[in-house]
């Protein structure tokens, strides 16, 4: 297993300053499209209290128009740290949706210019940003003098492989007033394939004086050590290693807190975790949940036998009870053959999640248990 040097497990267990925020995790949970709604967002908090999460992407200009702002821009009134990622390429709107977005609750404003999506970077928004740095420069200072919570912005190291200007970039950034950036060490035209290229992340920490936080491939404690170890990041944010398993950003916290591995989830944990969310998100969107769902219940239920059939029949899924019962004579199944909870314990039914640290999420059910 890996380890972290001593200076660097000192310097990162100390808290993080994002302009006049100081975040008391260097772990932070990474808008995902789709997935990091309300609902999910309590479940990564039960195990990570004091990180930064956040929302999923908004489009600034639909929340300039609209009187009510959209559900996806929620925040519950205990769960902060929390930040309200904001894509648009017309600073004007991204500066009135950002003042909405502090009105709502928001701690920071994130600026996406580094979604590779073809609908998002055709319109001038997310990575197509990085081929045009004086209207990313321009949306940063707009964002920056219309609010007063810090600004931040995520980004990618270039557009392909003949145009990486990710150290340029983000000084532009800097320059303009970001307090922080996050670098996923892919291209856009990487999307998701490939392996995120730590070293432009760590040549873009030597250049910034800002906090420098590393995505890309962050998919274990010991992928987080080995990535903070090879680029002196400031911190790390998770990403797709969250998708049915909301306990990563607590475990890596965790670890860089105490240099101690925090307990693991067994194939049963991760499935009463599933119902849960399950459960939370029919109550929460109806149907459209339960729909929602169907892509969360297929990424917990993984890595046991009998896996397969399991994510068929969770992706057709048309009510609660339907779900519950699937994933619960799965759990009835690995009983039988000697698997147990370990995280869903007595313990946890407490306000404290498993490693003793205050849990942030008091209105949460009794965690079930087998």
């Amino acid at each position: 297993m890996e380890t972290l040097s001593s200076t660097l497990q000192f310097r990162l267990a100390q808290p993080l300053a994002i302009g006049s925020l100081t975040l008391h995790s260097r772990v932070l949970q990474s808008p995902l499209s789709g997935v990091t709604d309300k609902i999910f967002r309590r479940l990564v908090r039960r195990y990570a209290p004091t990180a930064m999460l956040y929302t999923e992407m908004v489009h600034a200009s639909g929340v300039c128009h609209v009187d009510t702002l959209p559900q996806i821009m929620e925040v519950d009134p205990d769960e902060h740290p929390v930040s309200i990622q904001l894509f648009d390429c017309r600073p004007d709107f991204l500066a009135t949706a950002a003042q909405r977005a502090v009105a709502e609750g928001a701690d920071t404003i994130d600026l996406n210019m580094g979604c590779p999506v073809n609908k998002i970077t055709r319109k001038g928004g997310g990575s197509s940003l990085l081929k045009d740095p004086e209207t990313a420069t321009a949306i940063v200072k707009a964002v920056v003098n219309a609010v007063t919570v810090p600004v931040s912005v995520k980004t990618r190291i270039g557009w392909d492989d003949d145009h990486i200007n990710a150290v340029e970039f983000a000084r532009h950034m800097e320059g303009a007033g970001a307090k922080m950036l996050t670098l996923h060490g892919r291209t856009r035209a990487q999307g998701y394939t490939g392996a995120a290229r730590w070293d432009w992340i760590a040549r873009v920490k030597s250049a910034l004086s800002i906090p420098v936080i590393a995505n890309g491939d962050i998919v274990s404690v010991d992928a987080a050590i080995q990535c903070l170890e090879q680029t002196g990041a400031d911190g790390v944010m998770c990403s797709r290693g969250t998708l049915g398993y909301p306990f990563l950003v607590g475990e890596i916290d965790y670890f860089l807190k105490t240099g101690q591995r925090a307990p693991i989830p067994t194939v049963i944990d991760r499935l009463l975790c599933a119902q849960e969310h399950l459960r939370q998100i029919a109550e929460y969107k109806g149907y459209r949940g339960i729909c929602q769902a169907r892509k969360h219940m297929t990424w917990y239920a993984k890595g046991f036998s009998g896996a397969a059939e399991l994510r068929d029949a969770l992706c057709q899924i048309e009510s609660v009870a339907e779900g519950e019962a699937l994933l619960q004579g799965a759990i009835a199944q690995l009983v039988t053959q000697g698997e147990t909870a370990r995280v869903w314990t007595e313990a946890s039914s407490t306000a404290l999640n498993p490693w003793g640290e205050p849990s942030l999420v008091q209105s949460e059910p009794t965690p079930l248990r087998v």
